[in-house]
């Protein structure tokens, strides 16, 4: 072994966890023909930039190496696991060395720490497939198969289990993170939840504060708060036995104002009424997308737990909930299929290679949206003056979710029932301003009331940082007086500054949204 990684020992930097030997790190310049696909494998085409040096990684200690030439040259850091990053927190003017970790992606069981460790570049989907099909157990994840493991937990994320398993976060054990100390020195930290675990908070700070604020994580360990033994079946929750979804499409021929309206209201209650840990429903995850006219339909996909005792029920009873009184022509479509064939059916929407041009905006709702943001809503979604794809998502939020103390990690939105995404997907770069301008416009309106801004108060919760808009830190668009920080963050934010002192204290890492060091 080649060295100590705070009391535990570490794989050598030229092996793969299995003993395989790795390739040596790749150091990329303009000139080389790779550092075009490299340079522009983000997701969002909106965004760019042009790194002095783009590093291909393929072991923990390469990591570090690469983080400590970078500030030994005095060199701009951002990271890229999945290059999902809505926002420019990655891709942006001046970064100059871009650590790609996407092919640092192992995911096996670490029998010293009972635990799945979970390289940084791994992919949602296949963590998923080596979880399931080697143990038959899974992590709370998301719907996206291409997300990045690394972005996706920093944030928080959330997905179609969170309702009846929890977060993410609320399942991870450990993270092991290159951090550079106020001398400029690197060193490779493993922090866990353990309450003894010197480094917790720096764990604690890997639990939603998103990506980019404390260093640069190589792999995480998951194992369940309740898991104990060696077991690898045990280490975490088991997924449903099957899926069984129902696909809704209404056509925006024919629906009225007063049929969006019930359509909205009726959704909206019955998450009001049905998100509490321990509902019978808490297996059943939707999601609602209120598209632009232009797109030609609104709708709705329904997923849950196919093996569950009167699933078919319980389906059936939410569809009638939500269309009762709607008059607008729809149509139904019900499957049920193995959990892991929904996983890669792209249930709620796959990534376009075309449109791949972004804006998007959240929010945390602790209520139903009122009688004038809905208006607002069906204003902006039918402008004629806008001929583009936009929409509103509205997400299930709540159950096991909210079981968890907003102090528990750094997820401080503990009691919210649906979580919404404003966005925009275009291809022209041409029309960049005019995509901009309805995103911005819509959400402005709909939380007219608090200054643009879904403020934390009764009805919403601030927003997620896996969603990240700048915006929020622009008092052109935030005129609420309340700061951007509180509104990701809230109280949790003071306790994240320590954090960021303690280990990143001469701020190497950082980017629009991230952890700002204590004054």
């Amino acid at each position: 072994m080649a060295g100590i990684l705070d009391g535990t020992t570490v794989p050598n930097a030229s092996e793969f966890p299995h003993g395989h030997r790795a390739p040596a790190r790749v150091t990329v310049t303009p000139d080389d023909p790779r550092y075009d696909y490299l340079g522009a494998r983000g997701l969002n085409r909106r965004l760019s930039s042009r790194p002095e040096v783009i590093h291909q990684v393929f072991t923990a200690r390469q990591v570090e190496q690469a983080v400590a030439d970078s500030v030994a040259t005095g060199r701009r850091i951002a990271v890229r696991s999945g290059g999902h990053c809505l926002d420019s927190l990655v891709d942006r003017p001046d970064v100059t060395s871009l650590i790609d970790v996407s092919l640092l992606n192992s995911v096996y069981y670490d029998p010293e720490h009972a635990a799945f460790s979970v390289d940084a570049g791994a992919q949602l989907g296949d963590v998923y497939k080596q979880l399931y099909l080697g143990h038959g157990v899974v992590i709370p994840g998301g719907t996206c198969p291409t997300v990045g493991i690394a972005g996706y937990t920093q944030g928080g994320g959330f997905g179609a289990l969170c309702r009846e398993q929890g977060l993410i976060v609320d399942h991870l054990h450990g993270v092991e993170v290159v951090v550079v100390d106020d001398a400029g020195r690197t060193r490779t930290v493993l922090a866990t939840r353990e309450s003894g675990d010197p480094h917790r908070d720096l764990w604690w700070g890997h639990t939603g504060a998103g990506g980019g604020n404390f260093g640069v994580v190589t792999r995480f360990l998951f194992r369940s708060p309740h898991a104990s033994g060696n077991d690898p079946a045990s280490a975490l929750p088991r997924p449903p036995g099957s899926s069984l979804v129902a696909t809704v499409r209404w056509s925006w021929d024919g629906m009225t104002e007063a049929d969006f309206t019930r359509l909205v209201d009726n959704h909206g209650a019955w998450h009001a009424e049905h998100s509490a840990d321990g509902s019978p429903y808490a297996g059943l995850y939707t999601s609602l997308v209120l598209s632009s006219r232009a797109a030609g339909t609104l709708s709705l996909v329904a997923e849950t737990d196919g093996s569950a005792p009167n699933a078919t029920g319980l389906m059936n009873a939410y569809l009638d909930a939500v269309n009762a009184g709607v008059r607008a022509p729809h149509t139904v479509d019900r499957r049920t299929m193995p959990w892991i064939t929904a996983v890669y059916s792209d249930l709620f929407g796959s990534v376009s290679l075309t449109d791949n041009r972004y804006k998007g905006k959240g929010a945390y709702l602790r209520r139903p949206y009122t009688a004038d943001q809905v208006a607002v809503m069906y204003r902006h979604l039918t402008d004629p003056a806008f001929p583009g794809r936009g929409a509103v998502n509205l997400l299930s939020y709540g159950g096991r979710v909210n079981a968890v103390d907003p102090a528990a990690t750094a997820v401080a939105q503990r009691d919210s029932i649906l979580k919404a995404y404003t966005g925009a997907a275009w291809s022209d770069p041409a029309r960049d301003e005019e995509h901009l301008a309805w995103v911005r416009g819509i959400y402005r309106d709909m939380h007219a009331a608090t200054g643009g801004v879904p403020v934390p108060d009764g009805a919403t919760d601030g927003s997620y940082i896996n969603y990240p808009d700048t915006d929020l830190a622009d008092p052109a668009w935030n005129t609420s007086g309340v700061p951007w920080q509180t509104l990701y963050f809230k109280d949790n934010y003071p306790r994240l500054q320590r954090v960021k002192a303690a280990y990143d204290p001469g701020n190497v890492f950082r980017h629009p949204l991230s952890v700002r060091l204590p004054d």
